[in-house]
């Protein structure tokens, strides 16, 4: 089972989307379209839970090759 991080490599503002598309297998653009969405019919409470996502989710390791 994959765990859930905060990307390091695909992150536009805390690699939250990122992570999330990564650990569900899907374009990381997808999810940040649905996020948006979400946060413009939710007044404002998906930005909050974003930021909060944020701070729980710990950030990807970096990997040595």
């Amino acid at each position: 089972m994959n765990k859930l991080f905060r990307s390091t490599a695909d992150a536009k503002v805390t690699g939250l989307c990122g992570g999330i598309a990564e650990w569900l297998g899907v374009n990381a653009t997808l999810i940040r379209l649905l996020v948006v969405l979400a946060a413009l019919s939710s007044f404002g409470t998906v930005i909050i839970l974003y930021f909060v996502g944020s701070m729980l989710i710990p950030k990807m390791p970096y990997s040595h090759f």
